[in-house]
């Protein structure tokens, strides 16, 4: 003889299927069982919102290290820019007639107004 082990059927409390007792969801409306709940069970979709939490955790720590990254280059480009647009006695014109210093990009003589730069000819024709 051949005997064939039976489970214990219990209902499911939603849809009242019977579902075999050690069953944790039940097969047609997904509703926990008992024996679910006291196995502390997640729900797929329990497991589906702690990977989107987790997802959301590593987002924040990329984009706060991407804030503080774009932070720091926007800062070194600033200081760049800045070490490279002072004004030094190297970027001056020196003015022909009373010798002052002036700016670069100057066409005329911040002491004495004479002109510093040639007066750039047309070119036309005649």
């Amino acid at each position: 003889m051949h005997y064939l082990s039976v489970k214990n059927m219990v209902y499911c409390s939603n849809c009242g299927t019977q579902i075999a007792d050690d069953s944790y969801f039940c097969p047609k409306c997904g509703k926990k069982t008992q024996a679910g709940k006291a196995a502390k069970v997640n729900y797929p979709s329990d497991e589906l919102q702690d990977a989107f939490y987790q997802v959301g955790i590593e987002l924040e720590r990329a984009f706060n290290m991407a804030a503080r990254e774009t932070h720091q280059a926007i800062k070194n480009a600033r200081s760049n820019w800045q070490q490279n647009h002072k004004p030094s006695q190297e970027q001056t014109i020196t003015c022909p007639k009373c010798g002052t210093k002036n700016p670069t990009g100057s066409i005329f003589c911040i002491s004495c107004g004479a002109r510093l730069t040639p007066v750039e000819e047309s070119s036309g024709s005649a």
